[in-house]
């Protein structure tokens, strides 16, 4: 017993863990833009979504104001996404390590998120525009509607909203696994890459 327990003694269990400071420092990390542009996507997201689901529990009179609230997130959601690809479009990128599998399905996933974070808002937008409701954003600017009262198309637009939004809470999901995975069962620098 206590030759297994003398092997054991010189085991550090923290071995592999990493000061998260250190980390950060250590790593190559997205630019300053990238890194505020997601978090700030990512905060709208978890406001504008459960705003969506909950409006059709909510009573009619309180229920414009979820509208209200929920449209506007959403158009500023289109907006910072836009900003989003542009700076994509320019920012340093750090080298993605893991498997081709994972850099593919890291790829993969990604892009669905930036297609679907404008398919939603945009379909949601011209949806309420089809609807005859116009946008005033956060109850202050009015938004233009490029679309004129049409129930019919107004119901497709509806359809690809709402489908856009559980398939965006699907790669939601699928993201934070990954982040899981790297963060807490493969202990590596992935995270800090975005902090």
């Amino acid at each position: 017993m206590e030759i297994i327990l003398s092997k054991f003694s010189d085991v550090n269990l923290f071995s592999q863990a990493v000061c998260p400071s250190d980390a950060i420092n250590s790593v190559h990390r997205y630019a300053a833009t990238s890194r505020i542009i997601h978090w700030v996507v990512a905060a709208l997201v978890l406001v504008t979504w459960p705003l969506g689901l909950v409006i059709q529990f909510t009573r009619n009179e309180v229920s414009l104001g979820f509208y209200m609230l929920h449209e506007s997130f959403g158009f500023l959601l289109l907006w910072l996404m836009l900003l989003r690809v542009g700076n994509k479009m320019i920012a340093k990128t750090p080298h993605h390590e893991g498997s081709a599998f994972e850099r593919f399905a890291a790829s993969t996933v990604h892009g669905l998120l930036y297609l679907l974070l404008i398919v939603m808002p945009v379909s949601g937008f011209l949806a309420i525009s089809a609807h005859g409701f116009p946008l005033v954003w956060f109850g202050l600017v009015p938004i233009w509607g490029p679309l004129d009262k049409s129930p019919d198309i107004a119901g497709i637009l509806s359809m690809v909203h709402t489908w856009s939004a559980w398939v965006v809470l699907l790669l939601f999901a699928l993201h934070i696994g990954a982040v899981l995975l790297h963060h807490v069962i493969k202990r590596d620098n992935t995270l800090y890459r975005i902090l």
